[in-house]
């Protein structure tokens, strides 16, 4: 359920749209780019019944806060799990396939704040074309994630793709301390699971497991990390291609 609609500047909550433009252009986009934006509570979302008929031009915009979406299909549920910086769509349909219908659902996991990316957006990307190229980056970040997803749900095993997505979730939203890299990803086991395509029992076991190797630690909201990446993903992935789990420069 979604409350406390207020107006945010789109530039100030999200500054990397303003690349490409001078401080003339900068200026002139920020006071267009004013937009609604409201708070989501945790729970269950059904953005329609929020929407009513009016669906924003270009979309939402994740500010801040925690959402997933689960797709039912042949009875197994896969996750996918948006942040700050994500653009959704959730009015557009997937691709059916009649003979294995899938049902969509949204879930909220901490308070989100969502803009609203309207006409004035849509506008504001044709009059200046980097804006309309960072949000396309931002749709294809969103895909490759998904890619990346897929492959980590590839590895054979579940303790393995454990290590992966949780390093993978400090790239994004991570932060060192001195006791290691905090992930404020408080989510259940069973999401986690669905996540990398597993069980959650499975998932249960390995976390315990990689507790006891001290590589991993629960915390209050989320998980606490040890140890350096690369050398831990380096030593956990055997293969030539162990090289390319490294998952770039550290934004943590």
């Amino acid at each position: 359920m979604s409350a406390q609609r207020t107006t945010i500047n789109l530039l100030d909550v999200e500054p990397d749209l303003a690349e490409g433009l001078n401080p003339q252009e900068r200026a002139a986009a920020a006071r267009v780019l004013a937009v609604p934006s409201h708070v989501l509570e945790p729970g269950p979302w059904e953005p329609e019944r929020d929407l009513g008929d009016v669906y924003p031009v270009v979309g939402f915009l994740i500010v801040d806060g925690m959402v997933t979406r689960d797709l039912l299909f042949a009875g197994r549920t896969t996750t996918e799990l948006l942040g700050a910086g994500d653009i959704l769509r959730p009015w557009d349909d997937d691709v059916p396939f009649d003979a294995l219908p899938f049902a969509a659902s949204w879930n909220v996991h901490t308070p989100a704040r969502v803009a609203t990316l309207d006409t004035r957006v849509a506008i504001a990307s044709g009059r200046w074309p980097s804006l309309a190229t960072a949000l396309h980056r931002r749709h294809v970040r969103r895909v490759r994630g998904l890619a990346f997803q897929r492959a980590v749900a590839q590895l054979p095993r579940v303790d393995d793709r454990m290590i992966v997505l949780l390093w993978a979730l400090a790239e994004r939203w991570g932060r060192v301390g001195p006791d290691g890299v905090r992930v404020p990803v408080g989510l259940p086991h069973r999401t986690l699971a669905t996540l990398v395509g597993a069980r959650r029992p499975s998932v249960t076991t390995a976390l315990t497991g990689l507790a006891r190797e001290g590589l991993v630690e629960r915390i209050e909201g989320g998980w606490l990390l040890h140890g350096d990446p690369d050398e831990v993903l380096s030593q956990r992935l055997l293969g030539s291609d162990r090289a390319d789990v490294a998952l770039g420069p550290r934004h943590y």
